[in-house]
């Protein structure tokens, strides 16, 4: 592990991956990323459907300052898109070669109502994935 991605949302998994991310990064001496997505719909227009991005950025900020206190910097990233796709994508441009998320327990009917961003990073990214419960 030499370059750690955490995808943050500010919910309680994704604390949990941070606090794993972190972990992870001081133990192997890697450098750390951390990105919060602000969700877009897909469709013929682009449109914020949450119109969420000041609180993707809020978390965002919470989560450098989290880490921050610790003595532990990290680059903080902040595109928008499709969560699942955007992580990956970050991934891969910036060369992180482990990704850590949280999950939240959807269950079958909820994965099949809610696309898993967890669950379609581990079967899609080309890094390693850790998934934190």
């Amino acid at each position: 592990m030499k370059k750690i991605l955490v995808a943050f949302d500010g919910d309680e998994p994704a604390h949990l991956a941070l606090e794993r991310g972190a972990e992870l990064a001081q133990a192997f001496g890697a450098e750390l990323g951390v990105v919060s997505v602000t969700p877009w719909r897909r469709g013929r227009l682009a449109m914020d459907v949450w119109a969420d991005t000041e609180d993707q950025g809020r978390a965002l900020q919470a989560a450098g300052d989290w880490l921050r206190q610790r003595g532990i910097s990290a680059t903080l990233l902040s595109p928008g898109g499709d969560p699942a796709d955007m992580i990956e994508r970050v991934a891969e441009a910036h060369d992180f070669d482990t990704i850590v998320v949280g999950t939240r327990d959807l269950g079958p009917v909820g994965r099949l109502m809610d696309r898993s961003v967890s669950e379609h990073v581990a079967t899609n990214a080309k890094a390693t994935v850790v998934i934190v419960r």
